[in-house]
């Protein structure tokens, strides 16, 4: 079609003389476009957009009329069986629209501009639109969505035009109706499937989520599912009678033209990220019918076979009690005997992946002291029963194949990361599930040809996931923090397979991949029609081949990241495989690299590094970097921090959160690399990020400095304490009052119930410096300094993200998650909850960070440092601050009424243990220091009461407290210790020990045993 002919077609699309003629021209524009990227370039640049949108708006067709309940009506007349010129030129300018999207992300700003996604979902919920209206209109709408996941690659964002226009209350009504729909046709199937398709790959945040479940899609997905349950062959007899009974409820089974995979993928993008969410999906009416009608006809109809490992007389015992019937409908598995996972690195921040949810949500329950340490068992009611979708999910995902089995395996990963799997049933996904995830990794699995839907082109985006991207990011969701699923994925051959998949992204890409296409207009933009942004045609220079290889590399590295994070024989067989120096090319934001065997060559060109490839990497390389073994010789000889030094001032603050996230475990005692980090000038750039607007990178900054300064020289602790400011230690453990945290958070409840966006980016909604409430689990070991402990950094939770990329783009909410942060609950329990774990976590890491400070051969010096930065006062009035109960007024900041609203809670165990061992370390200084500590009154007040607190971190340091304080360096010390040691035993310390010497902790007991043996020594 040459140029001379065009003005001709867009004249008779703007003033045509009849629809037939109309219907004429678009049919030659459509020939003309498809498949010819510089005709849709020239098109556009010509204004056709315009007069096309118009079509669509003002034409009334006549069609088969789609009713509000989802259903069609009968056909009225012959001249309804032929659709009219009107509703054929509709269709054809829809196609048109869709074919212009399909030239990628170049072409997405001009369609957005035109306006016309609102017409498009304004299509899909008039009654009066025909099915191949709705059908084309849906077609379209996933096309924009997959370019639009093209367009934003480099920042993993969406294309905000659909977006904004989809998830609103009108947007989402066609969506609504289109899923509810009952009739078996092609077409309407085709149309649910697509309209899943779409939920799938838009939903991407939680606000989004939520109106899915306020608006009724994810209960009409849920009877979208329960149709395929009622079709599915049992193999028990069953089959026949659920069809013809239609299982009493009215759900009719699925079709051979019904599409899974689209329906789970659009489920799990809704309950991503919240087990709320995952609840109230599994507790919808119909599901919960289907499946106790499934569970009785397999109980009443199955024969099983005992396996052949199982003895007669105990066949029966195979199904622990809390799974469910349906269990049946899988193969049995051996009872193996129960392997004592390995202890965490105790010198190590816990493990996920960046930007990620955990699998259990953090208590925010608030301890007192009249808990006792059983608490948490002796509370434990009896388990429930598991529900039984979990069982039929892995019978569909053993039985289906291609993407309705990995949406199956990925839809449990999340129940699994909700903790709403039972215990027991790790071994069954251990023999059952992730094997066959491992199995997909295979060359020749990845080339299989998918046949799960006649329209691939419309799914692909979301349904028709790769394998290449499928399994690995469903593996490193299952595999996170579980030895057992790490050790099935291990035996399967995982490691070699993500290797050489990771190797392949960074394979020579065509010479032609990212050629655009040659014009005339300077810059690659085409518009002649001045600056209508309808006209307009700007090259993105991200190719299909660039997204699917940055999917695959990201997806590849969560992998590793997960399967790293417990054990040290793991990372080494990462290291063998090759891995390294690709980890260390994905840390770098520019153009990727290109590798010859395992050595970088920058002559040819690869796929670039998005921002989720970047942070996949930073949750490798953390992984990797937790072994001692590994810090000390791969990792330090292919460079591991010089790219990260890098990415410490990258633009955006969720990669520096990452960065921050490595560097904390390669500035520990023993890493051979703290040198090197502090001669680059890490530690200006942490104590600038300390004071960032960002909690979590504040909180990232924190975890690294305390690391940093432990054992560091006093020449180091000195220049730390500069930089950071004076005044900042009061500040980062300041107690603030009350009345002024109930506020914000009375506020920040009514933003959320009003539906206000709440950026985290300030310390509260008051813009004060908030003390949290609510503690973060974990208790510590024994230990003279806050890296030593044990459980204290194992037990702060990570966050994983579920599923990407479609995905597992936590990236994509609204703030950053974090390696140390508490899971982003706002879903759940509202926006206050999240500020209060990350303040909490905050306040705890710069006590450690103080406490750090004060330790090690020059403690003296650095506690007369401290206490003139502070004052001793207010460095005293800060420790009580945090021991001390507080009053919380629930209503607002002015009230002040000890009546109506004002409730007591106790101080955070975490937060306690803390101040705790600042204080075991001020009692270790010099006479004069400890004299000073024995003259506050108070202070010494509220340790005594901490001598039965029912946390036993807490009970130990008060011994050590009493060791310190009553310790004799020579003879002439003996006064002093001795008018201590009265002064301790007239506030009641000795009666307190004695009762600690039947403590049930042998560590307790045995510090107690010393306290005492001093305070008599003293006292001779």
């Amino acid at each position: 079609m040459g140029l001379a002919s065009k003005p001709p077609i867009l004249s008779e699309l703007r003033s045509s003389t009849s629809a037939a003629s109309q219907v004429t021209a678009l049919r030659a524009l459509k020939n003309a476009i498809i498949g010819y990227e510089q005709n849709k370039r020239l098109w556009i640049g010509q204004g056709v957009l315009v007069p096309l949108v118009r079509i669509i708006n003002t034409v009334n067709g006549i069609g088969k009329r789609r009713e509000q309940t989802g259903t069609r009506s009968t056909q009225h007349g012959k001249a309804a069986l032929a659709r009219s010129d009107e509703v054929e030129a509709r269709i054809q300018a829809i196609i048109i629209i869709g074919s212009l999207a399909h030239g990628g992300p170049a072409f997405i700003p001009p369609i957005v501009a035109s306006s016309v996604i609102p017409s498009l979902l304004a299509l899909l919920a008039a009654t009066d639109s025909c099915d191949k209206v709705v059908l084309a209109a849906l077609r379209t709408l996933n096309s924009v969505a997959d370019a639009s996941a093209l367009e934003h690659l480099g920042t993993n964002g969406q294309g905000k035009g659909l977006v904004h226009s989809l998830y609103t209350e009108d947007g989402l009504t066609g969506i609504v109706q289109l899923l509810s729909q009952n009739s078996s046709s092609s077409v309407v199937q085709e149309q649910i499937a697509l309209s899943a398709a779409l939920i799938g790959k838009t939903c991407h945040d939680d606000g989004q989520r939520s109106l899915l479940v306020r608006r009724g899609v994810l209960e009409a997905l849920a009877c979208r599912l329960s149709t395929f349950i009622v079709a599915t062959d049992y193999a028990f007899g069953t089959a026949r009678q659920q069809r013809d009974s239609h299982d009493g409820s009215g759900i009719l089974p699925a079709t051979t033209r019904s599409r899974l995979a689209p329906i789970l993928a659009a489920i799990g993008r809704i309950i991503d990220t919240s087990k709320s969410r995952a609840q109230t999906f599994l507790s919808t009416p119909s599901l919960t019918v289907v499946l106790l009608r499934l569970e009785a006809n397999i109980a009443g109809n199955s024969e099983k076979k005992a396996a052949p490992w199982q003895h007669s007389a105990t066949f029966g015992s195979a199904r622990p009690s809390v799974l469910s019937k349906l269990d049946d409908l899988l193969p049995q598995i051996p009872n193996l005997p129960n392997k004592t996972p390995l202890p965490e690195s105790s010198y190590h921040p816990p493990l996920g992946i960046i930007g990620t949810s955990t699998r259990q949500p953090l208590s925010p329950r608030t301890p007192n002291y009249a808990q006792d340490t059983t608490y948490s068992q002796a509370s434990k009611t009896a388990p429930e029963v598991e529900n039984p979708l979990i069982a039929w999910l892995i019978y569909i995902a053993r039985a289906e194949s291609g993407v309705a089995r990995s949406m199956a395996a990925w839809i449990i990963s999340l129940f699994y990361r909700s903790g709403l799997i039972e215990k027991q049933r790790e071994p069954s996904l251990a023999m059952l599930l992730v094997p066959l995830l491992v199995r997909s990794l295979d060359k020749n699995a990845r080339d299989t040809t998918d046949d799960d839907s006649a329209n691939k082109a419309h799914l692909s985006r979301s349904t028709q996931w790769d394998y290449q991207e499928q399994a690995p990011e469903i593996l490193a969701v299952l595999t996170l923090d579980s030895p057992e699923l790490q050790r099935a994925a291990v035996d399967a051959g995982v490691i070699k397979k993500l290797a050489q998949l990771l190797k392949e992204t960074y394979n020579p890409l065509p010479t032609d991949t990212n050629m655009s296409q040659w014009n005339a207009e300077p810059q690659g933009e085409i518009g002649l029609n001045g600056c209508d942004e309808t006209s307009s045609v700007v090259d993105s220079n991200v190719s299909p081949v660039d997204y699917q290889l940055a999917r695959v590399r990201e997806a590849t590295l969560k992998a590793f990241g997960a399967i790293a994070s417990i054990r040290d024989d793991y990372r080494k067989a990462i290291i063998d495989n090759g891995v390294i120096p690709f980890l260390i090319e994905s840390l770098k934001s520019e153009r990727g690299i290109q590798t010859n065997g395992d050595q970088i060559d920058n002559a040819t060109h690869s796929a670039r590094n998005s921002k989720g490839v970047i942070l996949a990497a930073c949750g490798a390389a953390r992984s990797l970097s937790r072994s001692v073994s590994t810090l000390r010789t791969s990792l330090m000889d292919a460079g591991l921090a010089a790219p990260l030094f890098a990415l410490l001032k990258h633009d955006d603050v969720k990669v520096q959160i990452a960065a921050t996230a490595v560097i904390t475990n390669l500035v520990l005692e023993f890493s051979p690399m703290r040198e090197a980090i502090l001669e680059a000038g890490v530690l200006g750039t942490l104590c600038e990020h300390s004071r960032s607007l960002d909690p979590t990178l504040r909180l990232g900054s924190m975890w690294a400095l305390k690391h940093l300064i432990l054992s560091a020289p006093k020449s180091l602790k000195r220049e730390c304490l500069e930089q950071l400011g004076r005044g900042w230690v009061s500040r980062i453990i300041c107690d603030e009052d009350a009345d002024a945290v109930s506020f914000s958070v009375a506020r920040l409840r009514r933003e959320a119930s009003v539906g206000t966006p709440l950026a985290m980016g300030t310390s509260n909604a008051a813009g004060e410096q908030v003390d949290l409430l609510n503690t973060i689990q974990g208790s510590r070991k024994n230990g003279q300094t806050a890296t030593e402990d044990d459980e204290d950094d194992s037990k702060m939770a990570d966050s994983i993200g579920a599923l990407s990329g479609s995905s597992t783009d936590s990236q994509q909410r609204g703030h950053a998650q974090s390696p140390w942060r508490a899971p982003d609950r706002r879903g759940e329990n509202g926006a206050t909850t999240q500020i209060r774990f990350d303040d909490t976590a905050l306040q705890k890491q710069g006590l450690d960070f103080v406490r750090n400070l004060i330790c090690g051969t020059d403690s003296h010096e650095m506690i007369d440092c401290l206490f003139e930065e502070a004052g001793p006062e207010k460095v005293f009035e800060l420790l009580i601050g945090k021991l001390r109960p507080r009053l919380i007024n629930a209503f607002n900041r002015e009230r002040r009424s000890g009546e109506n609203g004002v409730r007591q809670l106790a101080p955070q165990p975490d937060v306690i243990v803390s101040v705790c061992w600042i204080i075991v370390h001020l009692a270790a200084g010099t006479n004069r220091q400890r004299q000073v500590l024995m003259s506050n009154a108070e202070l010494l007040k509220l340790l005594v009461q901490l001598f039965s607190h029912p946390n036993r971190e807490v009970r130990n340091c008060c011994s050590w407290i009493v060791i310190n304080l009553t310790f004799m360096e020579d003879e002439s010390d003996r006064p002093l210790c001795r008018e201590r040691a009265r002064h301790l035993i007239n506030l009641g310390v000795f009666d307190k020990l004695q009762m600690l010497e039947s403590d049930p902790e042998l560590d307790v007991r045995e510090r107690t045993k010393a306290a005492m043996h001093q305070l008599r020594e003293v006292n001779r």
